[in-house]
């Protein structure tokens, strides 16, 4: 990968939309929760839209629903920690110092009447 002087980033960011939400820790104050989009990720970092800014440095924990299933049946989710390294209105910047795909594998039944 070819670094430029406007992108010196070294893991290649994927421009993905996809759902996510979030709880942010912040010492001395109540954890903060809310949801938002994807605008890019990439092994060391993501960025994100919601609703308002977030506190720089501080810890913050991520699931994000997954495009595809395991199986075609099982919702998979990638569950991301971090820390919030830009918050400029409600994009927010992270990087990662963790990740793992969690696949759901207990799928909702519906009840079956009996008689």
């Amino acid at each position: 990968m070819d670094l430029t002087a406007t992108d010196r980033r070294r893991n290649r960011r994927y421009d993905l939309r996809l759902p996510l939400h979030y709880q942010v820790a912040e010492k001395g104050a109540l954890p903060r929760t809310g949801s938002g989009n994807t605008c890019d990720l990439s092994s060391s970092g993501l960025s994100f839209r919601c609703r308002r800014p977030l506190p720089i440095g501080a810890h913050i924990e991520m699931s994000v629903e997954w495009p595809s299933k395991y199986g075609d049946l099982y919702p998979i989710e990638l569950l991301v920690t971090g820390f919030v390294a830009r918050s400029v209105g409600g994009k927010i910047g992270v990087r990662v110092t963790s990740r793992k795909f969690r696949v759901d594998s207990v799928l909702e039944q519906p009840y079956r009447a009996t008689a």
